[in-house]
């Protein structure tokens, strides 16, 4: 139980971790927050900086996930462990302890879970998501269509019953934190997938 505990603390302050704003300062001068959704993600990295930096913070948040749910099930020893710390990262990159409780919207961070956990799922989600982007240009869209498809797909493959509800709370919480995305994209008026110049 106690190590559960620490794995959980320890998890939180990983997801916690601000990289777009530490990256986005440090190595371009830039402060996320100040341009486009003002949102620290990779999306808005990519929009406003570039694809060096979108790339960077996508790859950075990832790892935030996939370490946690790492931590999770190789310390903690459970495949529930495993989910717990991966939503700890979850929830730490949504509200950072770092940012007064503020962040993003956890796509990348939730799929680096999914990869630790559910590899095969992972591969099929990003395909998915890749396609959808690549057609519409709409990042948002193509994010909330795989977040909806991995407790089918968990469902689907026999993944374990603590791995498909690990699957039905991330879509539920994904999808919760676009619903401003949503509406733009109900009205036309959701932004399209663009690499930015801001230097």
């Amino acid at each position: 139980m106690i190590s559960l505990v620490l794995c959980c603390a320890v998890s939180y302050l990983l997801g916690s971790i601000p990289n777009g704003l530490i990256i986005g300062k440090v190595i371009w001068g830039i402060d996320l927050r100040e341009y486009g959704s003002k949102n620290i993600g990779a999306t808005n990295a990519w929009r406003t900086i570039g694809k060096a930096a979108g790339l960077s913070i996508f790859l950075l948040d990832f790892l935030k996930g996939f370490i946690s749910a790492y931590i999770g099930v190789n310390v903690a020893g459970t495949e529930l462990a495993g989910v717990i710390c991966g939503m700890m990262a979850i929830v730490g990159h949504s509200w950072s302890l770092f940012m007064g409780f503020k962040g993003g919207k956890s796509v990348a961070t939730g799929l680096g879970v999914i990869a630790m956990l559910m590899p095969v799922v992972t591969a099929v989600v990003f395909a998915v998501w890749f396609a959808i982007v690549y057609v519409t240009r709409y990042v948002s869209l193509g994010s909330i269509v795989a977040a909806i498809i991995v407790p089918v797909l968990a469902y689907m493959l026999d993944y374990s019953s603590e791995y498909i509800l690990f699957g039905v709370l991330t879509s539920a919480f994904v999808t919760y934190r676009h619903k401003s995305n949503i509406i733009r994209l109900m009205s036309g008026t959701e932004n399209k997938i663009k690499a930015g110049k801001l230097k």
